[in-house]
């Protein structure tokens, strides 16, 4: 078997997922022909963890309209069907999915306390006038 590239290299970063990683369960957009044993075979190869258990699950594509032309018959086109896998692993195992997006915010959240302390400041130095 050939070892296929299962474009694991980033879990979905969602508020559903970031609730699934408290029970050691990350979930990937994986490809339609790939099976539960060669995604717990990558996942081990690529993040060193051992994985417990695979699921996945296939969601139908949606259903939507398309017109062509103001007065053509609208017709109905489906998108594509995406399978995903959630994977669970062995306790004490974790991938950094959420950590480094924390290090962002707080990044974030000290440039925006440096601008309130130069309004503050800015405020100060006009009272004094």
């Amino acid at each position: 078997m050939a070892d296929i590239k299962l474009n694991l290299l980033e879990p979905r970063a969602t508020e559903k997922t970031y609730a699934e990683s408290f029970k050691r369960t990350y979930v990937f957009p994986i490809k339609k022909n790939v099976t539960k044993q060669e995604i717990a075979k990558q996942v081990e190869k690529e993040f060193n963890v051992t994985v417990i258990s695979v699921r996945t699950l296939i969601r139908n594509g949606k259903a939507t309209k398309y017109s062509k032309g103001k007065h053509a018959y609208p017709g109905i086109t489906h998108r594509q069907d995406k399978k995903f896998a959630y994977v669970t692993l062995k306790e004490g195992d974790s991938i950094k999915v959420f950590e480094e997006q924390n290090d962002n915010t707080s990044a974030k959240d000290a440039k925006k306390a440096e601008k309130k302390e130069k309004k503050a400041d800015k405020n100060a130095g006009k009272e004094k006038k």
